[in-house]
């Protein structure tokens, strides 16, 4: 066990909605009592919060009391919003209301899990912020709120506004910040305890189906794609993509640029550093062998396009171990 003589203490409020997302509750909660547990002190603690001071009902119809009440909710140190299915008819004028109301108190961070962005957004509270939120739901908030800088990665720690992805992407953004309050060393135990292979951090981006982005019907794309994945370690010319799935090389042009924003070839470049990225993280793979299997020229053209992406040589992510930066 790790022992550390750190002496902060965090109080942290998970308000539920109805149909909340239990998965993404349980990897926040799990990774701070771990910590607590890791450390030997009792640096995390939370209450969970309902709107009417009621039970509530998570997505797989597990219920839920509230260990607080709403309207006695002050001290913490952060409100994390942990939203799920039918989170439109959860965000009601007063709970709108009442997130504004955490906003305005001095320094408490204001987060969301899975859906709970959509709530944030809605009361005028990401407005102008970088914000997370499941990809299932990336395209229409784009459109609904456009003030809102909607991405792609796991989870965003912008400012006092902290949101994350569903699922287990929860576990990551809480172990980067008992990383920031407890030490490397305390982190990466955790992660131990959970069998993970490595924290994942900001970088790092949801895995978006390909179909989910463009829809199952646009066949020619989807095959073109899926020709790219599979030639990694050997990247075929556009011409050679375009002749393998029978259409012309500027229509292939034509599709990726209206479908996925990006010409063929920065989606290819993305597909292969994606890879020697998780080869870095994963494996003890030498660069040289990465390189190869990745398809670049050499060490220094894999380097000068990994730093380019990334903001950071390959050496960097493999000296860093696991994903913690």
């Amino acid at each position: 066990m790790v022992t550390t003589t750190s002496c902060d203490e965090y109080r942290y409020a998970f308000l539920l909605l109805p149909d909340f997302s239990l998965v993404a509750f349980v990897n926040a909660v799990e990774a701070l009592r771990m910590a607590n547990r890791i450390s030997h002190m009792q640096t995390y603690s939370w209450e969970t919060l309902t709107v009417d001071d009621v039970t509530v009902v998570a997505s797989n119809g597990m219920q839920f009391t509230p260990t607080a009440s709403i309207s006695d909710a002050s001290g913490f140190n952060a409100v994390f919003l942990c939203g799920g299915t039918n989170v439109k008819k959860a965000a009601t004028p007063e709970l709108l209301r009442q997130m504004r109301s955490f906003a305005r108190q001095r320094n408490v961070i204001i987060g969301a899990l899975c859906t709970g962005s959509y709530v944030l957004a809605k009361a005028g509270l990401l407005d102008n912020h970088k914000a997370a939120i499941h990809w299932e739901n990336l395209s229409a908030l784009r459109e609904e709120f456009p003030q809102v800088n909607f991405c792609r990665h796991l989870f965003v720690i912008e400012g006092d506004r902290y949101t994350c992805s569903g699922g287990i992407a929860p576990l990551d953004m809480m172990l980067n910040l008992v990383k920031q309050h407890l030490g490397s060393d305390v982190a990466t135990t955790v992660a131990d305890q959970f069998n993970l292979d490595r924290i994942r951090n900001q970088i790092d981006e949801q895995h978006i189906p390909l179909r989910a982005q463009i829809g199952a019907y646009h066949r020619t794309l989807l095959r073109v794609a899926t020709l790219m994945e599979e030639t990694i370690e050997e990247p075929l010319s556009l011409n050679q993509l375009a002749s393998s799935v029978g259409v012309s090389r500027r229509q292939v042009e034509r599709l990726f640029k209206h479908y996925l924003g990006r010409v063929p070839a920065r989606y290819y470049l993305d597909l292969r550093l994606n890879r020697a990225r998780e080869l870095l993280l994963q494996t003890n793979m030498s660069i040289i062998d990465i390189t190869v299997a990745c398809g670049f020229r050499s060490p220094p053209h894999f380097s000068k396009c990994y730093r380019n992406h990334y903001g950071y040589p390959p050496s960097h992510e493999r000296r860093s171990g696991i994903a913690l930066n």
